[in-house]
């Protein structure tokens, strides 16, 4: 059975780590936080503090971090992944950042030996601790072929979307912003039903029955009436982060992103206000303007 690292061991790491586990891989993971380490230990895992060791030690390592530049230090610093893993072995980049940095990566690991699957996730924490997420990879037949048992131990959902790094970041950024859109009319929608003096009961109950509701709206709608603001597993910094990417890839290429904009600024406020709340605390601050809450 091959070994596995996962590097990042946050909401989506720790559901990645367990989920190989559970499929009966040896995983070998690393995070800056203890309690992070604590419970990968408690889950089976075997923690290395060092980049270095997890690279010699596996067949393929999942980058799960939170931005380009960490993804890169982890790959290509001194200690990291492409100077330590060995030929023939697969780099699997989970983590959503910018097109044009999983291009960068792609081009300086290739002439390593070193195999690069360019494969952003969602499916959020739920789908993460389920084994559920799913995947927008990027890579050549053969390597995703090498790789698939690995992936099937995460994912329920595999889309081969490209063969070129960046082309998975791409396709994760257009769905940002269509998520993200959706998210911000939905906070919408339960303020102006708060103000209105309809109950969450109701609201829930219709939208999600209704052509308009989906797991994204259900979820979220769910969260906000039974008041769930922080803790969730879907912290405000990444969708945030999600939609800046989405922007600069659509500035990049000249694409108008009215909704998107107008999301990104609904997210700007809530995490101005509430920098340790989750996506739907949002909503909290349209309530504070308008002066009502939406409750169960």
């Amino acid at each position: 059975m091959k070994n596995i690292g996962v590097i990042g061991l946050g909401d989506m790491g720790s559901g990645i780590a367990l989920n190989l586990i559970k499929n009966g891989f040896k995983v070998f993971g690393s995070d800056l936080l203890p309690a992070r380490q604590e419970a990968f230990k408690k889950m089976g895992g075997s923690l290395e503090i060092s980049i270095s060791d997890i690279g010699k030690k596996c067949d393929a390592v999942f980058v799960m971090v939170m931005n380009g530049n960490q993804a890169k230090s982890i790959i290509f610093d001194d200690d990291g992944l492409a100077k330590n893993m060995a030929k023939g072995s697969t780099v699997i980049l989970s983590a959503t950042i910018k097109p044009s940095e999983a291009e960068e990566i792609g081009q300086l690991i290739k002439d390593t030996g070193i195999e690069f699957i360019d494969t952003p996730v969602s499916g959020g924490f739920p789908g993460a601790q389920s084994g559920t997420l799913t995947l927008m990879a990027s890579a050549s037949e053969d390597v995703m072929s090498k790789n698939r048992d690995v992936l099937q131990a995460i994912s329920s959902n595999i889309h081969h979307v490209g063969m070129e790094p960046g082309q998975g970041q791409t396709v994760k950024a257009c769905l940002q912003s269509l998520i993200g859109a959706q998210f911000s009319a939905t906070f919408e929608a339960a303020a102006l039903a708060a103000k209105a003096g309809i109950s969450g009961e109701v609201l829930h109950t219709v939208f999600s029955t209704s052509s308009a509701g989906c797991g994204i709206v259900n979820n979220a709608l769910q969260k906000i009436i039974d008041r769930q603001f922080e803790g969730t597993g879907s912290h405000i910094n990444t969708m945030h982060k999600d939609l800046t990417i989405s922007l600069n890839l659509a500035e990049n290429l000249g694409v108008p992103m009215h909704t998107a904009s107008a999301a990104m600024q609904i997210f700007h406020a809530g995490r101005t206000k509430y920098p340790n709340g989750d996506n739907w605390v949002c909503t909290r601050v349209i309530e504070e303007i308008v002066g009502a809450e939406l409750h169960r």
